[in-house]
């Protein structure tokens, strides 16, 4: 009696699965669709703008490594007689530009004497090592524990000059300078330690006026270069500050120069 109450017997029942409606699966899909492809769309360029940002971030701050190492014969001679003559370096102390990429990058040190490089202050450095460990088996003080002192000491003596450099540029307005720019022209240094200690090896009393001359030049050498290259992006320009800060950094090498020359010391 009581399935009977549902409806006349015979007549059509209700359906147990609705009709799917097309019109309501087309806006849901289009509804996904959009929603996909605007967080697509967001994401990539969220993630897009931080790679360029990042990418820009290494190449200001760092630069190309392959870069500070293109150099040639006729380069590091040139070279040498800059950071070691300074006073006779007749021509600019500026860098030259040319257009990459549609906009303007620095050439590369063979074909810029001005341009800094890893070259010279690798072999530089290592060459002191060598010098430093000749020096210390002349003195009798020559062993492995020794020569390992001086390896870290000439290490150190680069971070303190580089650290110096760093915190100049800083306190100028200007420090974005590559970090590699400021360890090449902190390596040079040791180009002129090297001619010191080798005049003290080959005779004694040379040592008291070739480190002088050294800590000199490389200390003229250093207000050029950061006078006229690394202070180029600085807007405002307060010339009695620069000027102490500049004799300040060349002041400074003098005590740098003499602790890193004092070999077996």
């Amino acid at each position: 009696m009581y399935d009977n109450m549902g409806g006349q017997a015979g007549g059509p029942r209700p359906s147990l699965n609705p009709q799917p409606n097309p019109f309501g699966n087309a806006f849901s899909g289009a509804g996904a669709g959009l929603i996909r492809g605007g967080l697509g769309a967001y994401g990539e360029k969220i993630f897009g703008s931080s790679s360029e940002y990042v990418q820009s971030n290494i190449s200001r701050y760092f630069s190309d490594p392959q870069y500070y190492f293109q150099v040639n014969d006729q380069y590091v001679r040139n070279k040498l007689k800059v950071v070691l003559f300074p006073f006779l370096h007749r021509g600019h102390w500026t860098r030259i530009t040319e257009p990459v990429g549609g906009r303007l990058s620095y050439k590369p040190p063979v074909y810029d004497i001005n341009a800094p490089d890893l070259y010279i202050p690798f072999m530089a450095f290592g060459t002191y090592v060598i010098l430093a460990g000749f020096s210390l088996g002349l003195l009798g003080k020559f062993s492995p524990e020794a020569l390992s002192l001086q390896f870290t000491k000439g290490l150190l003596g680069w971070f303190l000059q580089v650290l110096l450099l760093k915190v100049l540029l800083y306190s100028l307005g200007s420090g974005e300078a590559p970090l590699l720019d400021i360890v090449a022209y902190g390596g040079y240094a040791f180009t002129g330690i090297c001619v010191a200690v080798l005049g003290r090896i080959m005779m004694s009393y040379s040592y008291y006026f070739l480190m002088p001359w050294s800590c000199l030049c490389m200390g003229v050498f250093l207000v050029k270069t950061m006078k006229r290259v690394l202070f180029a992006e600085v807007r405002s320009y307060d010339s009695s500050k620069h000027h102490y800060l500049l004799l300040f950094m060349a002041l400074a090498q003098f005590p740098l120069f003499i602790w890193l020359g004092s070999v077996g010391a």
